[in-house]
């Protein structure tokens, strides 16, 4: 089970009126405004969309990686722009994993040392941290490669190493960027089917962008982020 609670609501991240508009000099671009999401808990759901639509930018402000010009998020109940800059870290440790398209583990730690990180980083023993990491990398598959260091790995076992750490402090919801994005096929797929498989065990929610739209449809629900605003569609 999560380690964080939904909403009264039930939702694990909400989306509340949100834009954002770049300023560069005079020139003002917008990339979305009265923006509205809501994902439940244990709800998977894949964001699509036109490169350069603002997915990525979205994720971010879910994430509270980025402000909003306005709108608010509101991440396990939590209003995120009440928060200072340390209480926003950690709740964002502690009820959010990330996976991007690149798997982002220090080159200089081993598997087992780069997912203990979160749990480490969240005020938690080593001893906890370390058998929590193990029990997963066992999951994922990589339990014969804990004292392997990202460079002694292949391209689909860092990306397995990425979503064991996304999970580790049994986050709300995992928000992925493109997770499968820079590998083959087929390991994607494995990769994905991963993902969805520990979604079910965990009961963690998924909030994918992906252009992949194979993958979107086996999710509950696929948003296309067009124009700005998100609307459902059926693939």
């Amino acid at each position: 089970m999560n380690d964080m609670t939904p909403h009264a609501d039930g939702t694990v991240i909400r989306a509340e009126a949100l834009a954002k508009t770049y300023a560069e000099g005079k020139m003002k671009t917008p990339v979305f405004d009265g923006l509205e999401l809501a994902v439940e808990a244990g709800e998977t759901v894949a964001i699509v969309g036109a490169s350069g639509a603002g997915k990525s930018t979205l994720l971010h402000l879910l994430g509270g990686l980025d402000t909003p010009t306005s709108g608010e998020v509101f991440v396990a109940g939590q209003q995120m722009s009440k928060l200072s800059n340390s209480a926003r870290g950690q709740l964002r440790n502690r009820a959010l994993g990330f996976v991007y398209q690149f798997h982002h583990l220090l080159p200089e730690f081993t598997a087992l040392e780069n997912v203990m990180m979160p749990v480490a980083l969240g005020g938690q023993d080593m001893a906890t941290a370390k058998q929590r990491a193990a029990a997963l990398l066992e999951q994922v598959g990589l339990g014969h490669r804990l004292e392997h260091k990202p460079g002694e790995l292949s391209g689909g076992e860092r990306q397995r190493a990425a979503v064991a750490r996304a999970l580790v402090n049994r986050p709300a919801c995992v928000l992925g960027d493109e997770p499968t994005g820079n590998l083959d096929e087929k390991t994607a797929a494995t990769v994905f089917d991963l993902m969805l498989e520990l979604n079910r065990a965990q009961k963690t929610s998924l909030v994918l962008v992906t252009h992949d739209r194979r993958l979107a449809a086996r999710l509950d629900r696929t948003l296309e982020l067009h124009q700005g605003k998100l609307r459902p569609i059926v693939l």
